[in-house]
């Protein structure tokens, strides 16, 4: 337990061990659908009958039972069609967003936070006003011919399709969102290819990406959602830095104080940068510096004051330099101590729920640390176990595995991951010469001095110098 005067941003560690009711059957459900993709549906078999009757009796009772049940007749009869492969992503999604639903109503029960309330829905406008249908419509026939084919049956012929339907919707920034997730998605998928010879096949993220494209080129998928503006006080927690191969981003979480005295609201605010591969390290914060000011301010532990920021009824910022001023310093561990605890989590909408989404800003206090060297570091409060995904911890800050160890709070998201809670730090407090000392990952967003910050730097510097210069080169030629 972690009393609500010091902190309460984790008040019932228990709360996070215990089971939760039907939530192990609804994912049994999506597991069983997810292994029909693996061979697919284009002779379907004994098992794959199995799987979609699963899926089918995990929605009985529910507005989707007729749809989902004739759709899974089709397909273990070899003749689904695109709408009951919407039908049945559907269904797979309605279960996720139900272990999404009582993930974080467990996790509101923990930390104590009140709920948000929801925005009211916008106006739909009709379908001819949607951009692009038949785009949408042949992005939705590659994802049937995907299914059909099932993950060992994928060859670089069917991913090769999807390249000139991401070609027809990159120019339409409206379409931007589908595009990047089918050009990812297809990226994998080639990266794999053929699937015969996979010796293991992810499951669970493949059948996640193609369900997510699929409803995505629906109708209506992705209107803009309400958006409201914020004026007042951001006092930053954290920065989540996420990165692959051609892609880098940075999601600063924050606590927003609105000026006109309302209930506190945990918010975020996201920049993203394509990267070369050889850019990496602390050299990932050039690419994202420039993009967003936020960043200079949480890495130097400053608040930022906002005047009319656009902000989504799910909590996101959409950031606009022009409209934030860096405040006063504003010490994250002090924030979580003394306003964590009130702050309002954002809703989350309703394509987005799912529990690999869930991250949750919590302080954590008085724990025991342990860390072996052929496990997870474990965080141990009266009694009861919570492991921290160190590797999620990033290169490009001074935050190490062996820091959280050796700490005594800790500031992190909270996460769903292989069936438990495990918590990501994003910054801890530890004693240096009998000095307490933050350390946050994302410390040199800013800049550094450190001198490992300073070389990774230096490196990143050089290898963005010679990338421009090869491209002037090609471009000239």
């Amino acid at each position: 337990m972690v009393p609500a005067d010091e902190g309460g941003g984790l008040m019932r560690v228990d709360l996070l061990t215990d089971p939760l009711d039907g939530l192990g059957e609804a994912l049994d459900a999506v597991d069983a659908f997810d292994r029909v993709l693996v061979a697919g549906l284009l002779r379907p078999g004994p098992e794959q009958a199995d799987g979609l009757a699963a899926l089918v009796d995990a929605v009985a009772g529910t507005p989707l039972a007729t749809r989902v049940a004739e759709a899974a007749d089709k397909a273990a009869a070899g003749a689904a069609g695109e709408d009951h492969f919407v039908a049945l992503a559907a269904a797979r999604t309605a279960l996720m967003g139900s272990a999404h639903d009582a993930l974080t109503a467990r996790v509101a029960d923990a930390t104590g936070r009140p709920p948000a309330e929801p925005a009211p829905p916008g106006a739909v406008g009709g379908v001819e006003a949607e951009p692009a249908a038949h785009v949408l419509a042949a992005a939705r026939a590659w994802l049937g011919d995907l299914a059909r084919a099932g993950w060992r049956g994928i060859d670089h012929d069917l991913v090769g399709g999807a390249a000139p339907v991401v070609s027809a919707l990159l120019p339409d920034p409206a379409l931007r969102r589908q595009a990047t997730l089918l050009d990812g998605f297809a990226a994998e998928l080639a990266a794999s290819c053929p699937g015969t010879t996979l010796e293991r096949v992810p499951v669970r993220r493949w059948a996640d990406l193609w369900t997510r494209a699929l409803l995505l080129t629906l109708p209506g998928a992705t209107r803009p959602a309400a958006v409201s503006t914020a004026t007042g006080r951001l006092l930053p927690l954290g920065i989540d830095l996420q990165e692959h191969a051609t892609a880098v981003q940075a999601q600063v979480h924050a606590v927003f104080e609105p000026a006109d005295g309302t209930a506190p609201r945990l918010v975020r605010a996201a920049v993203s940068a394509p990267k070369p591969d050889t850019v990496v390290g602390a050299g990932l914060w050039q690419l994202l510096r420039p993009r967003m000011s936020l960043l200079a301010a949480a890495g130097e532990g400053r608040s930022v004051e906002l005047d009319a920021m656009p902000l989504t009824a799910g909590g996101d910022l959409l950031w606009d330099d022009g409209r934030a001023r860096t405040g006063e310093p504003a010490d994250p561990f002090a924030t979580a101590r003394v306003i964590l605890s009130t702050a309002t989590d954002p809703v989350t909408a309703p394509l987005d729920r799912h529990p690999s989404r869930i991250a949750v800003p919590i302080l954590l206090e008085g724990y025991a640390a342990e860390r072996t060297d052929d496990g997870p570091t474990v965080l141990t409060v009266a009694g009861h176990r919570l492991a921290v995904d160190t590797d999620r911890i990033p290169d490009a800050g001074p935050l190490t595995p062996e820091a959280v160890a050796a700490s005594g709070a800790c500031l992190g998201l909270l996460r769903w991951d292989a069936g438990e809670f495990v918590l990501q730090p994003l910054a801890v407090e530890t004693t240096v010469r009998k000095k307490a000392t933050a350390v946050h990952a994302g410390a040199w967003a800013g800049g550094t001095t450190d001198k490992a910050g300073v070389r990774a730097e230096k490196a990143a510097t050089d290898a963005v110098a010679v990338l421009r210069e090869r491209a002037g080169k090609l471009l000239r030629t």
